[in-house]
């Protein structure tokens, strides 16, 4: 049987193509031209903070850990996407640093290879608290690349916007990643208005200290609790306007499928950059798919359709081999059911049933 997807809302996946019957191993190529090379891996949906942009302070329904994907699982479907040309993987949550092996998680990923040899890349978005503790060995496990998120450098604001009085284990944290060889380090921060506003140039100084590029994004409808609204949205245009009164911003070319625009700040070498998903979407170069903790592939961030990889992944007899080939199919269908744009801006988008945390950064 083929895959099928989980219908959340009322959008419907594309219809099938000859894309539906390319061969294991090949290139995972959309029906507008889009080549994936990026799969997002949420390891959990828990989260040691409660950011209000993205989930409740209580009262939160976590899937059930029967549901969680497993080691082996997550590995499994990564070999795969390897094979098909996936040549980086992020590690995200919830917190992926709840994980008790994310470390052999990050070891096993980083040994994986694309069709042509090349190494993939493992790389992790965390809010930093633990990686004093772990940082060290998902360094000599393969980790490459780090973002932590940091909206706020003042402690009351930090207290407010995550509930959780964690603001200086958060900066421990940059120090301990900023005292490695992972470079670039990415910090990113939700611009809000009203909240952290005015801090804008405080976080880029703070970044430039830290050897880290800021990277601001604008607040998109992922909350758990559906309250996003366009006015507490600071633009790409906003921040901008305050970074040009302080800094010369000069583009940085050759963005690719990014989801950051970046500029040099006075001529370089450090940079800052934006992610402007509401404002400016870059869904024609989007080269990304998620993979939930719980098993489920979507090709978008506001997707309202996954698709079920467990049935690929757990058979009904212990003892059967998992079929790399119906883990392909089910990548291959995702893919081909790619819709051209998030159509975030039009009347008739409806934000994704889950919140931030449930679907992977």
């Amino acid at each position: 049987m083929g895959a099928v997807p989980i219908t959340l809302a009322g959008r419907r996946s594309s219809e099938a193509s000859p894309i539906e019957n390319a061969a294991p191993g090949t290139p995972l190529v959309d029906t507008h031209g889009r080549v994936h090379r990026d799969l997002r891996i949420s390891l959990t949906d828990r989260c040691s903070l409660r950011c209000t942009y993205c989930m409740p302070e209580q009262g939160n329904e976590w899937l059930a850990r029967a549901s969680i994907l497993t080691l082996d699982e997550i590995v499994r479907v990564a070999q795969v996407a390897a094979d098909a040309g996936i040549s980086t993987f992020r590690l995200t949550g919830g917190e992926p640093l709840l994980r008790t092996d994310v470390v052999e998680i990050v070891r096993r990923l980083a040994v994986l290879t694309t069709p042509d040899g090349a190494p993939v890349q493992v790389a992790m978005t965390t809010n930093g608290i633990r990686l004093p503790e772990f940082l060290p060995a998902l360094v000599a496990a393969g980790l490459g690349r780090l973002n932590i998120s940091i909206d706020t450098l003042r402690r009351d604001r930090f207290r407010d916007l995550t509930r959780r009085d964690r603001l200086d284990d958060v900066l421990a944290g940059i120090r301990a990643a900023a005292a490695t060889g992972l470079r670039p380090l990415k910090l990113n921060a939700v611009a809000m208005r009203g909240v952290n506003d005015d801090e804008l140039v405080d976080l880029v100084e703070f970044a430039i200290d830290a050897d880290a590029e800021l990277r601001f994004i604008e607040q998109m409808p992922l909350d758990a609790g559906h309250t996003w609204s366009r006015e507490n949205m600071v633009t790409r245009e906003e921040i901008l306007d305050r970074l040009s009164a302080r800094w010369r911003l000069e583009p940085v070319p050759g963005r690719g499928g990014a989801p950051a625009e970046r500029w040099r700040i006075d001529g370089g070498p450090h940079t800052v950059g934006v992610i402007a998903s509401v404002t400016a979407p870059f869904c024609g170069n989007c080269d990304r798919l998620r993979l939930t903790a719980d098993g489920q592939l979507r090709n978008c961030l506001f997707s309202t359709s996954e698709y079920d990889l467990i049935p690929a992944l757990r058979s009904a007899a212990p003892e059967a081999q998992v079929d790399p080939a119906r883990i392909d199919a089910v990548l291959r269908a995702c893919v081909r059911g790619k819709l051209p744009g998030h159509a975030i801006n039009d009347p008739s988008f409806l934000q994704p049933a889950r919140g931030m945390n449930a679907i992977g950064g």
